[in-house]
This record gives C-alpha cells, sequence and structure tokens, in this order.
C-alpha cells in the first residue's frame, strides 16, 4: 500500500512523499533483531507495527517523522517492550 501524506521531516523541511512501508519495517525489524528476538518473530512484529501505522496514517492529511516514530513505537510496546525501548532511544549513542 502507497500512501501520501504530507511529511515534515525533523528540520522542519515540508514535502509531500509517499509512506516508505519498508524504511519502517526495517527500522522496527532492526530493533527487534537487536535484542535477540528470533527472525520470524521479528518480521511479525515488524509488518504488524507497520500495518497498525498505515491505519493510522489514513486518517491524517500531515505528519511529522517524529510522530510516525512515535505511534510505532506505542504499537510496537504492545509486542516487545524491549525492541520499543531500543527503538525510542535510537538517537542515543553509547
Amino acid at each position: 500500500m502507497s500512501l501520501v501524506v504530507n511529511i515534515i521531516k525533523d528540520n522542519g523541511q515540508r514535502r509531500t512523499e509517499h509512506f516508505d512501508r519498508k524504511k519502517l519495517y526495517d527500522s522496527i525489524l532492526a530493533a527487534c533483531l537487536s535484542v535477540y528476538t528470533p527472525d520470524g518473530q521479528a518480521e511479525t512484529t515488524a509488518d504488524t507495527v507497520c500495518d497498525a501505522v498505515a491505519v493510522w496514517l489514513q486518517k491524517r492529511p500531515e505528519v511529522t517523522s517524529h510522530d510516525i516514530r512515535l505511534v510505532a513505537a506505542k504499537y510496537l510496546k504492545n509486542h516487545h517492550p524491549e525492541a520499543a525501548y531500543l527503538y525510542e532511544q535510537h538517537h542515543i549513542t553509547i
């Protein structure tokens, strides 16, 4: 499914672009795999979270990339709290 929404990037730039499900899927999958989730479970979790975010996006004409990350983290917490924590802390470098 290709959604077109007005996405405001973190730097404040506005442009209309397609929702990139693969980009979201890959970031959620990476968070799950980073906490040693089995491949199949990680893939299922990433699909489920992406589906929920896509439904959420259908009702909104404009969102920020940060909004997408927050919503994804919220749904990820329901399925994998440890991966959600890592996903939320992506910007922190140790």
